[in-house]
């Protein structure tokens, strides 16, 4: 995992249903926690684009539901600002799951856009994205 460049706008909050976007088995998750995040006492924990993220599986077949598994964000609606100025927003919020939390995505086929910041933090997941926005 690299450093990322900027700062994204966490547009996801502790406890969102978000939709996954590869072919790993689960459908929906839910947000658990937000890993290596520093925040204030006493307030939920919030992740944007390029987060990695501890999720438990709502939806999916079933050996893969009821688990908790590691996730990146790599699209989410709420706009952020990146470098050179211009506001990014797509039009759902989705995840990407882990086999671990090294990096490595444990589906083999991602639909949709991924984001260039999640493709930047995590080379493993670029390596499989086709189209990066």
């Amino acid at each position: 995992m690299k450093a990322q460049k900027g700062r994204v706008t966490r547009g996801l909050s502790h406890g969102s249903t978000v939709s996954t976007c590869d072919n790993s088995g689960a459908k929906i998750v839910r947000v658990i926690s937000v890993k290596n995040l520093k925040t204030r006492k006493g307030r939920k924990p919030s992740a944007g684009v390029g987060d990695l993220v501890l999720c438990s599986v709502k939806k999916g077949t079933p050996e893969m539901r009821k688990q908790v598994v590691f996730g990146v964000i790599v699209r989410q609606k709420m706009p952020y600002r990146r470098a050179a100025g211009e506001r990014v927003r797509f039009e759902d919020n989705a995840i990407v799951v882990l086999k671990d939390d090294k990096g490595n995505p444990k589906g083999t086929i991602f639909k949709g856009a991924i984001a260039k910041e999640a493709t930047e933090r995590w080379p493993a997941i670029s390596k499989v994205a086709s189209i990066i926005a």
